[in-house]
């Protein structure tokens, strides 16, 4: 195997130094929020978004009013993004069935999928307004049925985003409050004063946000470890380095911790590649983040053969994967571990992002080895439920279940089954032992 780095990140190490210093930032700032509630939220709003309210929940009015300086033409491309959102989860909701079965006679057993109660939507919101984001949550937690869902999203120059607040609002949001970071996951699951926490937090958000959600997972559910944006280009000389950089780039903007990878078995194409960031980064109005990403983020990894490629793809596990090859549908087949596939030149993580109608909200941090991204699925609890309705059937069940807690040694579940078998099925079982094997003939 020849695989071979002609750019590295930032090393292993320095990455878990951040990771660190960044639990411990959270830990530190959750303590206070379950502490001081309300104040401690309105201390760090004022801090961190230099954002003062009484209470950051908006009314119905300002819901209203805000929403009024959105353009119509603005308002139909939102509508439009949350149409092709809400198609794709209903469509999943409707792959999702409730099931009861017969598994012999008088034993019935299924399941349902029964909505999550209450959820927290995180909307990123504070170096770009995330529009997308509200549609990937709100809309989808509404097409799943949750009955309430509150969103929250950082101020944008200093006053709520009129576009992101029309997209929790037609999305479904019942409440809508304008806080960021920290200090709006922690109210939402947490709880304060004035808001009531919730069961589920969605939604990604900056490294601080994804380590607040990792440290409140238990107290609440959690969709995914949903951190910095991450991207994979998996390349061959089908296509160009202008494709290429301008796909690693389109993604490293996000933040100065994105990290950005190609992975192609094409040395000119990497060389290429290297050149064509160099020139884009001279244009780019968002080089500021974007260069600072790529510098501590972005690799470049050459491989012989596309078994290589896939090897080294499955191992990074990317949040997004975009795919440009002879053979795409190949990757789609063996691909395992990943966040989202972009398949093909034509297509790109922008569309996957904004509009195309799969949800963005996707595993980081190669959380995609064991789970996949935001759907209305998450929104469900799938609960089984179990039901004896024959003597006969209690009889025969209780036996088995009788005899088997015995060999763990668990005499009090046993006695469960026993008392059922001497009642329905008229056998005496001692207390304390199992129950007798059938004969051939009974």
């Amino acid at each position: 195997m020849a695989i071979d780095y002609l750019k590295r990140g930032k090393p292993e190490a320095d990455r878990a130094e951040d990771d660190a210093k960044t639990a411990a930032i959270v830990s530190a700032t959750l303590k206070d929020i379950e502490q001081r509630g309300d104040a401690a939220v309105r201390e760090l709003a004022n801090k961190f978004d230099g954002y003062d309210r009484d209470c950051y929940r908006l009314s119905d009015d300002e819901i209203q009013a805000i929403i009024a300086k959105v353009s119509p033409e603005d308002m139909a491309d939102i509508k439009f993004a949350q149409d092709q959102v809400r198609n794709f989860a209903q469509a999943q909701r409707d792959s999702m069935l409730d099931i009861e079965i017969e598994t012999m006679p008088g034993v019935i057993l299924g399941h349902k999928n029964i909505p999550v109660q209450s959820v927290g939507c995180y909307v990123p919101g504070g170096k770009f307004p995330m529009v997308a984001s509200a549609h990937m949550s709100v809309a989808t937690a509404s097409v799943a049925g949750v009955p309430r869902i509150i969103a929250a999203t950082p101020p944008f120059n200093g006053e709520p985003n009129p576009a992101v607040i029309a997209a929790m609002h037609m999305g479904g949001a019942h409440e809508i409050y304008v806080l960021g970071g920290i200090q709006a996951v922690g109210a939402m699951a947490i709880g304060t004063e004035t808001i009531d926490p919730v069961h589920l937090l969605v939604g990604p958000g900056n490294a601080f946000v994804a380590e607040a959600k990792r440290q409140l997972f238990g107290r609440v559910g959690i969709d995914l470890f949903a951190g910095p944006t991450e991207t994979m280009v998996i390349a061959d000389e089908t296509v160009d380095a202008e494709l290429c950089a301008t796909d690693l780039l389109g993604q490293a903007e996000h933040g100065y911790n994105s990290p950005a990878v190609l992975v192609t078995n094409s040395r000119k194409l990497a060389t290429e590649t290297l050149a064509e960031i160099d020139r884009i980064l001279k244009i780019l109005p968002t080089a500021g983040t974007a260069s600072v990403s790529w510098q501590d983020y972005g690799e470049v990894i050459v491989c012989d053969t596309y078994d290589e490629m896939l090897e080294v793809a499955n191992d990074i596990a990317s949040e997004h994967v975009q795919v440009m090859t002879d053979r795409d549908d190949w990757f789609l087949d063996h691909m395992t571990c990943y966040g989202a596939l972009f398949l093909g030149p034509r297509t790109n993580v922008s569309n996957g992002d904004k509009v195309i109608g799969t949800n963005h909200t996707l595993p980081t941090k190669k959380a995609g080895r064991y789970t996949g991204g935001l759907w209305v699925g998450k929104f469900l609890k799938t609960h089984s439920y179990q039901k004896v309705t024959t003597d006969e059937a209690a009889t025969m069940i209780g036996e088995y279940g009788s005899r088997l807690c015995m060999l763990e040694g668990f005499v009090g579940h046993a006695e469960q089954c026993n008392v059922r078998v001497r009642r329905y099925g008229g056998v005496n079982v001692p207390y304390g032992q199992g129950a007798p094997r059938r004969t051939a003939a009974e």
